[in-house]
């Protein structure tokens, strides 16, 4: 049933009641005026009418300027309002009780219900919300009481709450907000109104609608709820609840768009965005933004993500003056806002829009500061969010979100205006991303079932390379009992060592008596000899002396043969050597005669008759011939014996003697015999770098022989200095001229004495080559793996990037289009073509090739494959690979372990080791490791290259022709030249639009030109009107409440009059005039407000 009909048999029925009543109250009347005049006449004294008259005006509610002029008035005038307010409640007249209640039964009907499609009905319910709307306005302050007690406000907000679509954007929804606004009007009902749990966020909802009447309300509402103290955080809390109502974003994306809204209405346009920016203004610049710069900064970047600016830029060419008026505030306070916000960080400007300035500013105030390290972490944790894939724009917000609270938190623990924020990343990222959960899972399941084949691969080889390590540590464990068996069977020996050593102490101790006792014998014995030796011939005195030094020799230890010695035979043709003398007297034989000059001795060669050098000379390291080797050769025919008599071999001897003495020295040889000689037989150069070695090295020679024999377990020398030993392993001929001098070891050079002890050691060259090949095998390892790992993601890369098989298809289509004759009709080309893309230049402008086309054309067709180099991570490490060197290097590693293992074996044979020598302990566990690492190796360069050859194949080259230098250097080369000129493409771009918008800037100057000069004109015309406007205004605020003169504030920027003047005189903005008329403050109109509500009941 509509509501028409309700409304026309309630008025019937309330006819018939007030004309059964009429009769009654005639009478009461006629009694009630004659009363009226007789209390007139009792007028009481002034003091005590003025506090009678005060109760009148509270109950009228009036504001500040009114309330000064009724109190103006005469005192009868006081006295009689008075009356008539008394008679009236006396009267026990409940018209505003029935009438309240009868616009809330009326809107509680109303509530729910669809929006009518009859024409009548609408205009029905339009005209009883205009007329709650009016009566709030009008009507007295009892019966805005009896409205907002019997729930009035409840039933207003849940109509606003139940509506429908239709109803939302129609005129009702316009009277409804008005109704409210009446109510903010009166102290009472801002009251109750404001201290309403969710009002302000049902009048926010209220934006959800095209109606722009709707809208400018609402805002207005809005933007003067904000200078009332505690309004603020009330107003975002509600444009928060709007975001989750509407479904928007952010919850100011309804401001940014309507400000951005084409009504087509000139003045309702210019409306409703001069009361967003008022709005906007008021969000800034009042409650937590008043005096807070980091809640202001944060407010309006919000605006500026969602594309404030430009929109900005826009609302400029209104020209509307009252817009301007917000515009220039709006931009006053973001420049005084940047200004403060640079002084924070000692410098001039921050450009927010570079992200590079800012960290820089960061930077440079945090440097050697407690801070910076934490600067630091945060970067380059935010180098470590992925930054591509899914929900990378949500991680993103997330980590936005949390430094927000950071920031907007640090004046204490809760937000000012906003709910803080509950750090649980699961839990946030869980919400933010559950509507793509299932899909997410879908391609999830997809993917493992593609690669469920791969895996199950890696794990057999994962399981391959369990076995090999269970293998090695068995080896560890029967190494670890080698060295435990070995440890024992030394302990022992060790203990047997110092038995026997006790044992020899014991023997010396023994020999050393009998020494003693024998040279007793043998002075005795010489003496008897001197006695004896007077009365004998020579002959006999020197077989004497010859038996008295074998005598002696014996008596040292020394044992001869106890036969005599034979002369040897002589020479053929030779005479025979005369027969031994008689024995002399006292048993001894005198010695027989020598033997000639080149007898030969026992079992020797001819010895030829060569002069013996007074010291000992440098050895020639040369191979000698013996004389049998020398028969029917020209030696043969060759004599040195005359030489030695030609050859100066005094001078000789100097130079090359032995002994060294220092250069420029004067000493001669008879001098240096004097002192400690150094006996060098090894090539002068060799000597000295060696020696220079050993100086790098400073280790003893026992230390080096000590790390030889452990191969370097502890790690004291590196691998350069192992590889400078390996130069310096003792030759063949150098043992065997070391060899010689043993004996002399004493007194031989530092180097001498290095490679002497050196080619004691067992295999010493084959130690230090193993030892170096050990300590450089990690780092080989490691220069090859990566190689070899670039070569097989690269050629998988290629094989299976999208974008670049899309990319071909562009080149083949374009190269297809542009060919003629045998050249065109191609199915494919050779990869190397994609750098030949360059060389064709276009006919309009030589700086553009096909290649900068291309790019074009990608970005407009295919953006998606700007972004190839992302398939292609590993193709620029590939192209540096040489795959012959790299099998090459392969091949000797695997040579220098098969050496490794030679000499491994060779030791382990061994049945006696010197003491220290760790080489098959520390090389058995290092072979094995190895082995394994180059069998990995091997296995990775396999896959390498199968993988190689299939993408070689792929492109349709030859795989045996073909290198991954040569194949992924072009890929490397394009690449390059692909991003090289999409940079200059982007260069050329911004060109030309630096050209669009300077050509455009001039066109809009003039435009801006123009219309200022229409507007002086309109400015002129509309002079005669001014006093007409001006009684217009003084009447409007006459019949306005307090109220709805903020919001008249607020939409003419009164409010922020002071802050603006100081603008203009510092910046010179605009001459449009003193912004405000009055150059009222804030802070006044919100004082006067506050005192409002002081004055609104207690309780209420």
């Amino acid at each position: 049933m509509p509501f028409s009909f309700f409304r026309r048999r309630q008025s019937q029925q309330r006819v018939g009641s007030l004309t059964r009543r009429s009769s009654k109250k005639g009478k009461k009347r006629n009694d009630q005026l004659a009363e009226f005049e007789r209390l007139m006449e009792q007028m009481p004294p002034e003091p005590e009418l003025n506090e009678k008259f005060a109760e009148v005006v509270d109950e009228l509610d009036l504001s500040g300027a009114k309330r000064e002029g009724v109190f103006a008035l005469p005192p009868e005038a006081k006295w009689r309002l008075y009356l008539n307010q008394k008679f009236k409640h006396l009267s026990g007249d409940d018209s505003d009780v029935d009438h309240s209640n009868q616009y809330i039964s009326d809107v509680k009907r109303l509530t729910g219900v669809p929006y009518p499609h009859d024409t009548q009905e609408q205009q029905s319910r339009t005209k009883l919300a205009d007329g709650l709307k009016t009566a709030l306005r009008t009507q007295t302050q009892s019966f805005v009481s009896q409205f907002v007690q019997s729930n009035g406000l409840d039933c207003l907000l849940e109509f606003l709450q139940q509506m429908d679509h239709n109803t939302r954007q129609s005129a009702i929804h316009t009277a409804i907000i008005g109704c409210i606004k009446a109510l903010l009007n009166n102290t009472y009902g801002r009251g109750r109104v404001l201290s309403h749990v969710s009002a302000t966020n049902i009048i926010a909802q209220s934006l959800y609608t095209d109606n722009v009447k709707t809208k400018v309300a609402v805002y207005e509402i809005l933007g003067a709820v904000c200078l009332v103290p505690g309004g603020h955080k009330n107003v975002l809390k509600a444009m928060t609840h709007l975001q989750h109502f509407a479904s928007e974003r952010t919850r100011l994306q309804t401001v940014v768009l309507d400000l951005d809204r084409s009504t087509g209405i000139y003045r309702d346009e210019v409306n409703l965005k001069t009361t967003v920016m008022s709005f906007l203004n008021a969000l800034l610049c009042c409650g937590s933004g008043e005096d807070n710069l980091e809640f202001r900064v944060h407010l309006r970047y919000e605006f500026l993500m969602l594309g404030f600016q430009p929109v900005f830029v826009k609302l400029r060419e209104q020209s509307n003056p009252a817009l301007d008026r917000h515009l220039d505030f709006f931009e006053l306070m973001r420049r005084d806002d940047e200004r403060q916000l640079s002084s924070r960080f000692g410098v001039p400007h921050i450009d927010t829009s570079s992200a590079s300035a800012m960290l820089d500013v960061l930077r440079r105030k945090l440097a050697h500061s407690a801070s910076y390290p934490h600067l630091l972490s945060l970067m380059h944790h935010c180098l470590l969010i992925p930054v591509e894939g899914d929900y990378l724009a949500h991680r993103w917000k997330l980590v936005d979100h949390v430094v927000q609270q950071v920031v907007l938190q640090q004046r204490g623990p809760v937000d000012l205006d906003l709910e803080p924020l509950k750090i649980n990343v699961e839990d946030i990222v869980h919400h933010l991303f559950r509507e793509e959960e299932m899909e997410k899972l879908r391609a999830e399941a997809e993917e493992l079932k593609k690669t469920r084949d791969e895996i199950q691969s890696k794990f057999a080889k994962k399981e391959r390379e369990c076995e090999v390590r269970t293998q090695e540590k068995e080896d560890v464990k029967k190494a670890l009992n080698k060295i435990m068996t070995k440890l024992e069977k030394e302990q022992k020996e060790l203990r047997e060592y110092k038995i026997h050593e006790k044992e020899l102490n014991a023997s010396v101790t023994e020999l050393r008596a009998k020494l003693d006792r024998e040279m007793q014998d043998r002075v005795r014995l010489e003496s008897l000899l001197e006695k004896t030796s007077v009365s004998l011939p020579d002959d006999a005195k020197a077989a004497a002396g010859i038996d008295a030094a074998r005598l002696s020799l014996q008596l040292s230890g020394v044992e001869l043969a106890s036969q005599p010695v034979v002369p040897p035979p002589p020479p053929p043709g030779s005479a025979a050597p005369p027969p031994p003398p008689p024995p002399a007297p006292g048993g001894f034989m005198p010695p027989g005669p020598p033997p000639p000059p080149g007898a030969p001795g026992f079992g020797s060669s001819t010895q030829k008759k060569i002069p013996k050098a007074s010291n000992p000379m440098k050895s020639y390291n040369w191979a000698k011939l013996s004389e049998v080797q020398t028969k029917a050769t020209l030696w043969k025919e060759l004599d040195d014996a005359p030489m030695f008599k030609v050859l100066d071999l005094p001078e000789f001897e100097r130079t090359f003697s032995a002994y060294q003495k220092k250069e420029g020295s004067t000493e001669d040889l008879s001098q240096l015999k004097a002192k400690p000689k150094e006996l060098s037989v090894i090539d002068g150069r060799r000597a000295q770098n060696c020696t220079i070695l050993l100086s790098k090295l400073k280790m003893s020679n026992e230390e080096l022989k000590l790390v030889v024999l452990s191969m370097d377990d502890d790690e004291e020398i590196t691998a350069d200095m192992v590889e400078q030993l390996l130069k310096y392993v003792p030759l063949p001929d150098e043992i065997q001229l070391l060899s010689s001098h043993k004996d002399e070891i004493d007194k031989m050079a530092r180097a001498d004495r290095f490679l002497c002890e050196m080619s004691k050691i067992e295999h010493y060259g084959q130690r230090i080559a193993v030892l170096f090949y050990k300590k450089r095998f990690e780092e080989r390892v490691s220069e090859c793996r990566p190689k070899v790992e670039a070569i097989f993601r690269a050629s998988r890369e290629v094989g299976r990037s999208t974008r670049l098989r899309r990319l071909l298809e562009v080149v083949l289509a374009f190269g297809n289009y542009m060919n003629r004759g045998a050249r065109s009709n191609a199915f494919g080309f050779k990869i190397s073509s994609l750098n030949k893309i360059v060389d064709t230049k276009s006919s309009t402008d030589r700086r553009v090739t096909l290649l900068h086309y291309l790019i074009e054309t990608v970005e407009r067709k295919f953006p998606e494959v700007l972004q190839l180099e992302r398939d292609l991570p590993n193709v620029r490490n590939a192209a540096k690979v040489n795959m012959t060197e790299l099998e090459t290097e392969l091949m000797a590693l695997k040579q220098g372990l098969d050496q490794v293992k030679k000499e491994l074996d060779y030791h382990s044979k061994q049945t006696t080791r010197e003491l220290g020598d760790r080489f098959v302990d520390i090389v058995s566990d290092f072979e094995s490791l190895a082995s394994v690492q180059l069998a990995e190796l091997d296995e990775t360069l396999v896959d390498a290259r199968i993988q190689f050859n299939k993408s070689v194949s792929l492109f349709g080259e030859e795989p045996t022709k073909t290198q991954p230098d040569e194949f992924f250097g072009i890929f490397s080369t394009f690449l390059q030249s692909f991003e090289d000129a999409r940079q200059e493409n982007e260069v050329m771009r911004k060109k030309r639009e630096e050209e669009a918008r300077r050509a455009r800037e001039i066109a809009e100057q003039k435009e801006r030109e123009k219309r200022a000069a229409e507007r002086r004109k309109r400015e002129q015309a509309s002079l005669a009107t001014d006093g007409r406007r001006g009684k217009s205004k003084a009447v409007g605020k006459s019949e306005s409440g307090e109220f709805d003169d903020l919001i008249s504030a607020l939409h003419k920027g009164d409010v922020f009059g002071e802050d603006l003047a100081k603008f203009k005189r510092k910046h010179g903005k605009r001459s449009s005039g003193v912004f405000g008329e009055n150059g009222k403050s804030p802070k006044r109109v919100i004082g006067g407000i506050q005192q409002s509500r002081e004055r609104s009941p207690a309780g209420d």
